[in-house]
């Protein structure tokens, strides 16, 4: 039922601005329909603020409808006043194209590009904005446009109002997005745009753009932004940021940032960061709820969120390191476990003739880089506090080849919470 989704959104808290309601549900009850989203390469990778417009597209297409992405090599080279105190950076074409290349994998990654009446696509806005005049601009888009109406949207109200104030091409994003808007709807007939609330202002430029332009009638929806249970928005400036691209962020990391979340944002997270059911959502918070100490919501919320990006295999990877190095046994890990902790600890070697002969715990600890020397290292193990994959070494002890895990790997941990992992060549 194309026409469910509404109901779905609602029932995930996913609606908070919107053009009459009533005549969008006709609408899409009427068929399938075309929606866009616009995301701005303003770096090589989007973010966790990204997810929530990235996903809605994922769950109209989900439900019979057809997404476009667009990835804003026009609009990134202007960049968006809203949200912000003082002007951005302008971006050079060089590292515009290197940003796109960045995330254009990202939005293939949860969008279907299969054949047929729901094929997802990813267009770049400079594709029609580059071509166009200045005159043709002024003519065609600006015309429809009051300056009134531009200064009474809050993106632009909160920026003329502070003390850095808007420059004209800040000024002009506006209707850089509605014009994108039109040409979609005339190209593609396009009659939806999605995006996060802090796009509000901009959608409806483009709609009233339309409507002055063609008489058409098309319409608006935004998600509330992602934000944590303390308020804190997510984005680039947060905690230093949480990316989808495995190189600024690993999907270890990424997986542990979700188990590290408030209680009170797991049943909301779950609802509007992943593709369970608003069912299963909420029996999973539930069952959480009885025993928040388990954690059970903060995993199955990494597990959904990491698969979603990074894949499941990724996502297993995340989950049997993350036990690793929280008191899971070694012996049951999988190798690509060990495999992405060789990403993200310290790593030593050993060779596979020491451990042959047998390799004493001083030794051995003394290779890695959680003791200072030898004296140290027997100073650690007389007090108890060196351990080889979970077993606590005394002085006296050996270690061999028995001692591997996957006939290559020794998870080394000093005291409760500094680890290195030894590998054997």
């Amino acid at each position: 039922m194309t026409d469910r989704i509404l109901d779905d959104l609602a029932e995930r808290g996913l609606i908070h601005d919107s053009t009459d309601l009533d005549r969008l549900r006709a609408r899409l009850a009427a068929g399938p329909i075309t929606l866009y989203g616009g995301f701005d390469p303003t770096a090589d990778s989007l973010h966790v603020g990204n997810l929530v417009p990235l996903l809605l597209l994922r769950r109209f297409q989900d439900a019979g409808h057809r997404p476009i992405a667009l990835a804003g090599g026009a609009t990134g080279m202007i960049g968006d006043p809203g949200g912000r105190t003082d002007e951005r950076a302008l971006l050079d074409a060089v590292t515009l194209d290197a940003n796109l290349a960045g995330i254009g994998p990202q939005l293939e990654r949860l969008l279907d590009f299969t054949p047929g009446p729901t094929q997802a696509e990813v267009v770049d806005n400079r594709i029609w904005t580059a071509p166009l005049s200045l005159l043709e601009f002024l003519r065609d888009v600006g015309k429809h446009v009051t300056v009134n109406a531009m200064l009474a949207k809050d993106s632009v109200k909160a920026r003329v109002q502070s003390e850095s104030g808007i420059s004209f091409t800040e000024f002009s994003y506006m209707l850089m997005q509605a014009n994108d808007f039109w040409w979609l709807h005339g190209e593609r007939d396009c009659e939806l745009q999605v995006g996060g609330s802090d796009q509000w202002g901009n959608i409806t430029a483009g709609i009233d753009l339309i409507r002055r332009r063609s008489a058409a009638t098309v319409h608006g929806l935004t998600v509330p932004l992602i934000t944590r249970a303390d308020g804190a928005k997510y984005g680039k400036s947060v905690d230093g940021a949480v990316w989808l691209s495995p190189i600024r962020t690993s999907p270890y990391a990424f997986y542990q940032y979700w188990m590290n979340v408030d209680d009170r944002d797991v049943e909301r997270f779950l609802l509007q960061l992943t593709l369970l059911s608003v069912a299963e959502a909420r029996a999973t918070a539930a069952d959480h709820g009885e025993a928040p100490e388990r954690r059970d919501g903060q995993r199955r919320l990494a597990r959904e969120i990491t698969a979603l990006i990074h894949g499941l295999a990724a996502a297993d990877a995340a989950a049997g390191a993350s036990q690793l190095l929280f008191g899971g046994d070694p012996a049951a890990a999988d190798a690509a476990a060990f495999e992405m902790l060789a990403d993200e600890l310290p790593v030593s070697h050993v060779e596979p003739d020491d451990l042959r002969t047998g390799l004493s715990a001083v030794d051995l600890a003394a290779r890695t880089s959680l003791v200072t020397s030898n004296s140290d290292a027997r100073r650690s193990l007389t007090a108890g506090e060196i351990a080889v994959n979970g077993r606590r070494l005394g002085l006296d002890d050996e270690v061999s080849e028995r001692d591997l895990v996957h006939g290559r790997y020794l998870l080394v941990r000093r005291g409760k919470k500094r680890y290195e992992l030894v590998v054997s060549r």
